[in-house]
């Protein structure tokens, strides 16, 4: 498409900076510049990691969202087999 666009002398100075250093047409700096600077196409679907679940064992009463109660109940646990051992010594 062919238009015409008003540019900045500042903006118009750093494109044509960019295009005689990278030895490129000054409109396909343009281009590139306007394309960087909308983002990714909306039409372009972005990939997706595919991920595996895995079954850590936890038991179904414990809320996985709330580690610190998880991490509490373990303690209390391994508190409960200490005393258990050290009664049966």
């Amino acid at each position: 498409m062919r238009t015409t666009l008003t540019i900045d002398d500042d903006v118009a100075g750093r494109l044509k900076e960019q295009a005689e250093k990278r030895g490129l047409p000054f409109k396909v700096v343009v281009n590139e510049t306007l394309r960087a600077g909308l983002g990714p196409h909306p039409s372009k679907k972005q990939a997706v990691p595919k991920v595996r679940t895995h079954s850590f064992g936890f038991r179904p009463d414990i809320d996985l969202d709330r580690m610190n109660h998880l991490a509490d109940d373990l303690e209390a646990e391994a508190f409960a087999r200490k005393l258990e051992e050290q009664q049966q010594a």
